[in-house]
């Protein structure tokens, strides 16, 4: 049974290389239930490497992963229920419309309960609605971006992680990100974000890392 005060997210002696070049030296990480953590660097530092061992994409070379308490390599899909993941550049179904992808991943995590409802609103509220009958591989970058982060948020989840989220979002849209990022903080996800956004460092982090040459830190 997990323990009511234990990390959401927990990763010890995580690393990764790829054949001798070692992007991810050893690292502990914590996250917390209602804590906003940011990473940063620069690029190629091995932000979306770490992510992606946190996400249970790629394998770490070392360490563990726990997520609400159950080992994302051991299992699998008890960790990977509580764990939404979007990448820098998300990937879609070809034969899928932007609805369709929608309802695709509601009913794969059990919440197809008020799915209409949800998915309008939400496709509102980041400006995919006219759109929603539209194949993904059509639209620009951005509007992928927004789609990723939808496909994430019409699941439940406890525990976010993002990386680059606002990198090709307008103004507007990474403003409105921001704020229901804050909203999903104060209902005690765990969110976990690589970002080179000051603002969004400066407004809603709790914490904030920083990776270089594969050296995970706590930022000055």
């Amino acid at each position: 049974m997990v323990e009511s005060n234990a990390p959401a997210l927990q990763a010890t002696n995580l690393s990764h290389a790829y054949s001798s070049y070692q992007v991810l030296a050893p690292a502990d990480l914590s996250l917390n239930a209602g804590e906003l953590v940011t990473i940063h660097g620069a690029n190629g530092a091995g932000k979306s490497t770490l992510l992606l061992c946190l996400s249970g994409l790629l394998r770490p070379s070392t360490g563990e992963v726990l997520a609400c308490g159950h080992d994302l390599y051991e299992d699998e899909p008890s960790a990977k229920r509580c764990l939404a993941f979007v990448p820098d550049v998300p990937r879609f179904y070809l034969e899928l419309t932007t609805w369709e992808h929608l309802r695709f991943i509601a009913l794969a995590h059990d919440a197809a309960d008020g799915f209409d409802g949800r998915a309008e609103r939400w496709l509102r509220d980041f400006g995919l609605w006219e759109v929603r009958d539209m194949f993904p591989h059509h639209f620009s970058r951005g509007m992928r971006l927004k789609l990723g982060l939808l496909l994430a948020f019409i699941r439940p989840f406890k525990i976010l992680l993002l990386d680059e989220p606002t990198s090709a979002l307008d103004d507007a849209s990474s403003q409105l990100l921001a704020h229901h990022l804050g909203e999903l903080r104060q209902q005690g996800t765990a969110i976990l974000l690589a970002t080179h956004d000051l603002e969004i460092r400066r407004r809603l982090a709790d914490r904030s890392l920083t990776l270089q040459a594969g050296q995970l830190a706590p930022s000055a």
